[in-house]
């Protein structure tokens, strides 16, 4: 999978809150925000999980 950088601007408490964070995760602070944005894009219905993906229809009798 290819990566792509970007800028972000944030409060300078906000990051030091989430380099915290990923420290307890024992995450770098990059891999965290990932994390984060990757869940919420789940939680939305945005990003597939992967069960949804692997899942397949049961035949049915009938």
């Amino acid at each position: 999978m290819a990566r792509e950088s970007f800028l972000l601007r944030t409060d300078p408490k906000i990051l030091s809150l989430l380099r915290r964070w990923a420290e307890d995760d024992l995450r770098s602070t990059n891999g965290q925000l990932d994390f984060i944005l990757r869940k919420a894009l789940r939680d939305a219905g945005r990003l597939p999980s992967k069960e949804k993906k692997s899942k397949k229809k049961e035949p049915t009798d009938g």
